[in-house]
C-alpha cells in the first residue's frame, strides 16, 4: 500500500469535496473556491456550426478545460453539429463569461451553459398540483398505482370496485405515498383502447372517493382529453399521459386546470411500441422529445412549475435500451424539470432476472428504483408502496445524509 495511502475521493458534488476540504482545516472561503475546481463534468452542446465550435474549442482550451469536435466540425463545416465540452464548473463559469461577448451565436450558448450549471447546484423545483404542491427538497416521492383495469399486466388491476380502490388507497397512505395515479386504460405492449366513456366510468368514481377520503394528490393516467376533464372534476389535481399530452385538449385541459402534468417519452404507441423499437442516439432522441413537449406546454399556457418528466422506462425500448435510461437518467436534469420513473414489475426486470410473474419483480425493482434515485430521480411511480418506501428512504438516507 504504502506509507502515504493514497487514494482516490469519490466526492458526490462541490458541496461534498468542500466539506472534505475543511476537515483539513481548509478555511470555508477557500475549500468552497477549490471544490469548484474539482470534477469534471462533460457537457454536450447541439447544433453548433463551424466557426462557433473553433473559439469554444480556444476558449476551453485557455481555460484549461477541453472541446470535443467531430471531423466535419473540426474542418469548419458550418452545418450544425453536437460538441462535447469537458471542464470543471471552474472552467464553465470562466467559458460562459467570455463567449457571452462572442458572436456566431456563442453568447446563447453561454446561456445555456450557465442554466445547466444552476440547475445542478439545486434540488428540483416543487411541482403544483390544483392547489397542492408536491416539493422534493427533502425526500424523494412516492406515486402509488392504482389500475382499475381487468387486464393490468402487473396482475393488480381491481376494474371499477370502488371500495377496492378507497382500500388500497388506505394501504398506500398508511405506507407514505405522497401522490396516488388511477388509470382505466392499460397501457402495455399490444393493448387496445377501450372507449372513453369505459375509461371515465373506470376512473371517475374511484377518484372522487380517494380524494375525499384522503388528504394526497390523487392523478389520472390518462391520455385523452374527456378522461383527464372528467377526472379533474372529480377530484384529480395531475394528469400522467404516457403520450406527453400530444392530443388535441390536453395541454388546454393542464393550462385552465393548474393540475401537475408528467411528459413521457414512449416510441410508437402501445400497441406496438415493442415491436421493434430502434434508436440512433438514444438519450439524445428522449432528451430532445421531452424539451420539445415541455417548449409546447409552456408555449400553451402551461406553467413550468406544473411540468414533470419521465423517460418512459418499458415504454418502446428493448432491455438495454431501459438499463441505458436509468444508468443514465442524470443526462435528463439539464431539462430543469424533475424527473419521474416507473421501472416498477416490468419486463425489463423480469427478463434480467428470469422472473416471469411481475408479482415476483419485488426485488429488481427496488434495485432500479435506489439508482434512479442515485441517478436523479425525484419521484418514483410503484406497485409495491410499503417496500419502496423503504427503498427510497433508504437510498435518500446514503444520498442526502441522516441526521437521526
Amino acid at each position: 500500500m504504502g506509507d502515504h495511502r493514497v487514494r482516490l475521493l469519490d466526492m458526490s458534488g462541490e458541496a461534498a469535496l468542500s466539506a472534505e476540504l475543511r476537515r483539513l482545516d481548509v478555511a470555508e472561503e477557500w475549500a468552497a473556491h477549490m471544490a469548484r475546481k474539482g470534477g469534471v463534468m462533460p457537457l454536450r452542446v447541439e447544433k453548433v456550426r463551424g466557426k462557433a465550435a473553433s473559439v469554444l474549442k480556444q476558449q476551453m482550451l485557455s481555460a484549461g478545460g477541453e472541446c470535443a469536435l467531430g471531423r466535419q466540425v473540426a474542418d469548419f463545416d458550418d452545418t450544425p453539429a453536437a460538441v462535447v465540452l469537458l471542464g470543471t464548473r471552474r472552467h464553465y463559469t470562466e467559458v460562459v463569461r467570455k463567449l457571452r461577448a462572442q458572436p456566431f451565436g456563442l453568447a446563447q450558448i453561454a446561456e445555456e451553459i450557465a442554466a445547466v450549471l444552476d440547475i445542478m447546484q439545486r434540488v428540483p423545483d416543487p411541482i403544483r398540483c390544483g392547489e397542492r404542491w408536491l416539493d422534493f427538497s427533502e425526500k424523494t416521492l412516492l406515486m402509488g398505482i392504482i389500475n382499475t383495469t381487468p387486464d393490468s399486466f402487473s396482475g393488480d388491476g381491481i376494474g371499477s370496485d370502488v371500495s377496492s380502490a378507497v382500500e388500497q388507497a388506505g394501504q398506500f397512505v398508511a405506507a407514505g405515498v405522497d401522490i396516488i395515479d388511477v388509470g382505466g386504460q392499460s397501457t402495455r405492449p399490444g393493448s387496445e383502447e377501450v372507449s372513453v366513456e369505459e375509461e371515465i366510468g373506470r376512473v371517475a368514481e374511484p377518484i372522487a372517493a380517494i380524494s375525499a377520503e384522503f388528504d394526497v394528490p390523487v392523478s389520472i393516467d390518462t391520455s385523452r382529453p374527456e378522461v383527464a376533464q372528467a377526472a379533474l372534476e372529480a377530484g384529480a389535481a395531475f394528469i400522467n399521459d404516457v403520450y406527453a399530452l400530444r392530443r388535441e385538449g390536453m395541454v388546454q385541459a393542464a393550462a385552465e386546470s393548474g393540475a401537475g402534468v408528467c411528459l413521457m417519452h414512449m416510441q410508437g404507441e402501445p400497441r406496438t411500441m415493442q415491436s421493434d423499437p430502434q434508436y440512433g442516439d438514444l438519450m439524445s432522441e428522449v432528451y430532445d422529445f421531452l424539451a420539445e413537449r415541455t417548449e409546447a406546454l409552456v408555449a400553451g399556457g402551461v406553467a413550468e412549475t406544473q411540468i414533470m418528466i419521465d423517460p418512459g422506462f418499458g415504454f418502446g425500448k428493448t432491455v438495454g435500451h431501459n438499463l441505458e435510461t436509468v444508468r443514465r437518467l442524470r443526462e435528463l436534469t439539464s431539462l430543469g424539470r424533475p424527473i419521474l420513473i416507473g421501472p416498477s414489475r416490468k419486463s425489463t426486470i423480469g427478463k434480467v432476472l428470469g422472473e416471469e410473474k411481475p408479482e415476483a419483480r419485488l426485488w429488481g425493482t427496488a434495485g432500479v428504483c435506489a439508482l434512479s434515485i442515485a441517478n436523479g430521480a425525484a419521484m418514483i411511480r410503484v406497485h409495491d408502496v410499503a417496500e419502496m418506501a423503504q427503498t427510497a428512504r433508504m437510498a435518500d438516507a446514503v444520498l442526502r445524509g441522516w441526521e437521526g
